[in-house]
């Protein structure tokens, strides 16, 4: 991969993002996202990557962290989390 390649490819919070806007009424877990970013490889690997990217979205106010069922502060959760996109309403 070349550097221009890697500046083109897609960053973690840019595929996470993608992955959200398919079907932004529902939430994700961490494995699932995965599954859908890593197809067909190891996505074991990307789920703390994708809980640091997502503290940094939830941050940046572009998703939300919900931990049963409610949002949850992105600097303080544990245990099991999904990740929505923000509600319009």
């Amino acid at each position: 991969m070349t550097t221009q390649d890697s500046q083109l490819a897609p960053t973690l919070e840019e595929n996470i993002l993608k992955v959200l806007m398919r079907d932004s009424a529902r939430t994700l877990s961490a494995p699932e996202l995965a599954q859908a970013i890593a197809t067909g490889a190891d996505w074991h690997g990307l789920l703390m990557p994708i809980r640091r990217a997502a503290v940094a979205l939830a941050q940046a106010g572009r998703l939300v962290i919900y931990r049963k069922g409610k949002p949850a502060d992105p600097l303080d959760f544990r245990g099991v989390y999904r990740l929505g996109l923000p509600r319009q309403d």
